[in-house]
């Protein structure tokens, strides 16, 4: 059961900032397959099973990005 989910992260600006995001959402058990959309600012992951979404957002803002609602 693989769910796609998104998120708007903001202050993402090269590719360096993208690999950090893609690194920080990776990291969270249940996630499989991450890509950032820099243009739009747009963070989409696959999960192989319940994820824990406010721990993705937290690896988010450690690594110093927003998290919009």
């Amino acid at each position: 059961m693989s769910e796609e989910k998104k998120l708007k992260v903001s202050g993402m600006s090269c590719g360096n900032c993208a690999k950090s995001v893609t690194r920080a959402v990776e990291t969270v058990d249940g996630v499989e397959e991450v890509t950032v959309n820099l243009a739009t600012g747009e963070v989409t992951y696959h999960t192989v099973k319940p994820v824990d979404e406010k721990a993705v957002k937290d690896n988010i803002a450690k690594i110093g990005f927003g998290v919009e609602e």
